[in-house]
């Protein structure tokens, strides 16, 4: 008999996650559920994942009724649902194929993947490094931790997987060591979640794209969580004028439902042929329905302008509440995806919101991340607002 069953104190689950301490047990729009009745605003979307809100309907039938058709099938078959999803992102974007996986991090090593290759196929097996920026967040598996450029996901892990050259972000002066002859692509968020809510300056990435394009390094945005709708647009690259080359989703992709993809122009996409990469769950029939139902709601549904109107109005609410707070350092961030940068820890803050029944994140140690679903009610937002201003005074009274 195993130790952890003799010591019953022990959680048969690994301590990879600091949870806190509320178990939720059911969802339905922007509100979450405990065990114990209690009724939370959840403007944590399950870490931006459940954009269209908790069971939204229309994705709920579709899984209901291919439920009943065909759960998993091998990619070695024609699987209609996923060729209707990959045309409808193609669509809609300015790619022209896409591969489906589970997650944003198989997603970015598909891309890493892809980028690798693309420079062999052009003859250019010398290029084989990708840069990525600091404080960057591509995944956890060995690869995308390696792409990560945060010592804090490092730690433990050495040696890193080789081949990553980290930038400082929104840095113009570094742009000059972007080509150095071993350069196959460069990784970036748009707006950097996990480190910040970091918006990438207008000049510097159409700068650093421009570079891209002259020498033939690919230019890859990693929308795992800036996508669908995220930001107010479909995909966040449509506010920054540029066209990229790779982009993966995952997250708001499946309103929850584990999806990711990698989407790829046809000059990169066509360095992938059949046994260069794999997936046994990536775009099968339970997942690919959540990918079309989720983008069917995004495009019909008025949702995109209602998530541009709703974040104007929640940021300048924002601006005029801590206009004359010490606690708050700055908001930024675009669309529903917006940084609070404190004078404090976040913990405190996070905790106070809980107990009043709001459920919100950090984006590192003083940032305090909002990321309401992208059909929250002007109400909710009101009551966010209201109890906002709460938690600042509350907090405020013992911090400073």
């Amino acid at each position: 008999m195993s130790e952890t069953l003799i010591n019953q104190s022990v959680s048969p689950v690994m301590s990879t996650y600091q949870r806190f301490p509320i178990t939720l047990v059911k969802g339905k729009g922007s509100y979450v559920w405990d065990d114990a009745g209690r009724k939370f605003l959840d403007y944590t979307s399950g870490i931006a994942t459940c954009n269209l809100g908790h069971v939204p309907e229309h994705v709920r039938q579709k899984l209901r009724n291919q439920l009943d058709q065909l759960w998993h099938c091998s990619n070695l078959y024609e699987i209609p649902a996923q060729n209707e999803l990959a045309a409808l992102l193609v669509e809609h974007s300015c790619f022209d194929q896409v591969f489906f996986c589970n997650s944003g991090a198989e997603g970015n090593e598909a891309a890493i993947k892809l980028a690798k290759k693309y420079a062999k196929d052009q003859g250019n097996p010398e290029r084989s490094e990708i840069i990525t920026f600091q404080q960057s967040f591509h995944g956890r598996t060995g690869t995308t931790m390696a792409a990560t450029a945060q010592e804090k996901i490092h730690k433990g892990f050495t040696p890193l997987t080789p081949g990553f050259r980290y930038l400082p972000y929104n840095e113009m002066s570094f742009l000059d060591q972007v080509h150095n002859g071993k350069t196959a692509a460069v990784l970036l968020e748009l707006i950097q979640g996990e480190g910040g809510v970091n918006k990438a300056e207008q000049e510097w990435i159409e700068t650093l794209y421009n570079i891209c394009k002259k020498e033939d390094i690919l230019f890859m945005v990693d929308e795992v969580q800036t996508g669908m709708g995220r930001t107010g647009t479909l995909f966040a690259y449509e506010q920054f004028g540029i066209e990229p080359d790779v982009m993966t989703l995952a997250k708001g992709l499946g309103s929850g439902f584990p999806i990711g993809a990698m989407l790829a122009k046809t000059h990169p996409a066509a360095s992938f042929q059949p046994g260069t990469h794999g997936s046994t769950f990536g775009g099968n029939p339970l997942a690919a329905s959540a990918g079309i139902a989720t983008m069917e709601v995004l495009l019909r549904d008025g949702i995109l302008q209602q998530v541009h109107s709703s974040s104007l109005w929640l940021i300048d609410q924002l601006h005029t509440l801590i206009r004359e707070e010490e606690m708050v350092k700055e908001i930024r961030g675009l669309g529903m995806l917006i940084g609070i940068e404190l004078n404090i820890g976040a913990s405190a803050v996070i905790e106070a919101f809980r107990k009043k029944g709001v459920l919100v994140l950090s984006a590192g140690a003083n940032v305090l991340r909002i990321l309401p679903p992208l059909t929250t009610t002007k109400q909710e937002l009101e009551l966010f607002i209201q109890l906002f201003e709460e938690v600042i005074t509350e907090v405020e009274s013992v911090a400073l």
